[in-house]
């Protein structure tokens, strides 16, 4: 599992990017993904 910071999201939209610890690299991120609401600047664990 990795661990990373919500960059953007967009509740509207409902898409947005983390980046992940450690790595100069954004993931994008789609609602349908999320177990709980997230913001930005959240720290996360995520799969991909």
């Amino acid at each position: 599992m990795s661990k990373g910071t919500v960059k953007f999201f967009n509740n509207t939209k409902g898409f947005g990017f983390i980046t992940e610890e450690g790595l100069d690299k954004d993931h994008f991120l789609h609602i349908s993904g999320l177990i709980d609401e997230i913001r930005e600047g959240d720290e996360v664990e995520f799969d991909l």
